[in-house]
């Protein structure tokens, strides 16, 4: 049986396909998503600095329960939802095949490839369950599943390490995500030879401010989780939400929110620009 020479077709079809305009219009759509999110996340972030927010989480879920909101919210979270699902496929495409560039198909690059996959298709599925009426779904409250998930954890034998080793690693991510936005190693990711020279600038700035940000916002994040797990309180956990309104409680009070918060917005914007120009 010439089993050989069929699978070898099967994966060059599987291949072409990985790399085919609709993946590529997959990707960018979920890159304007993720943007649509950030963006969203920063407007909440500044009216928590200017007045309180009003309830409103700056999160996830809150950037969801906002959409919601607007005229053929439900409408907007489908296409929200569908986007992220794209977003979801092309990283599992860059798992199986690899990514754009000389050292894509490095095993370390794929293994991050499927982390993501698994991530964007949980909110994928989380916006699609929400706008499909389960309100339950998407919008919840990071804070809340935080401390849930830190408080099982903490009960595990052995569960302070684990939770103390998952907050040095986020914090880690953290710093990573900040030091590689201000060293624009985003550069390699886009196709800079299309743009102006102006465009070049801005979308310099919004990679690095924005990206730093978002850096800034998990290790801090990651601080707490060690915290908790030093003092074994699943209550010191933090999810987004908590601990971006924990920036207003530094010495320079709510400024600093006010500056994370145009950074995550930054952010967003930086996610559109990627969608328009990044190698898929």
């Amino acid at each position: 049986m010439a089993t050989g020479p069929a699978k070898a077709r099967g994966r060059v079809h599987a291949q072409r396909a990985a790399n085919s305009t609709a993946v590529s219009a997959a990707a960018r759509a979920g890159f304007v998503a993720r943007g649509a999110i950030y963006v969203l996340i920063g407007v909440l972030s500044l009216r928590i600095a200017l007045s309180d927010g009003g309830g409103k989480q700056a999160d996830r879920g809150g950037a969801i329960a906002e959409i919601a909101e607007k005229p053929f919210g439900t409408v907007l979270l489908w296409l929200l939802g569908t986007a992220l699902a794209g977003m979801a496929v092309w990283r599992l495409s860059e798992a199986a095949f690899g990514q754009a560039g000389p050292d894509g198909r490095k095993a370390s690059k794929r293994a991050m490839a499927a982390g993501r996959f698994v991530f964007y298709g949980f909110v994928s599925y989380s916006v699609l369950s929400y706008a499909a009426g389960d309100k339950g779904s998407g919008s919840g409250s990071s804070d809340r599943d935080s401390q849930d998930v830190t408080a099982k954890a903490l009960d595990w034998p052995g569960g302070q390490w684990i939770v103390a080793v998952a907050g040095i690693a986020v914090a880690a991510a953290g710093i990573w995500i900040a030091a590689r936005a201000i060293m624009q190693k985003f550069h390699k990711h886009l196709k800079m030879f299309e743009m102006s020279e102006k465009a070049r600038k801005v979308i310099d700035f919004l990679g690095m401010f924005g990206g730093a940000a978002r850096g800034i916002v998990f290790a801090v994040a990651g601080v707490f989780a060690v915290a908790a797990a030093v003092q074994h309180q699943p209550g010191k956990a933090k999810g987004m939400d908590d601990t971006l309104r924990s920036f207003t409680e530094t010495p320079a009070g709510p400024w600093l929110l006010v500056l994370i918060a145009a950074g995550l917005a930054a952010f967003g914007v930086f996610s559109w620009a990627s969608a328009r120009w990044r190698k898929v």
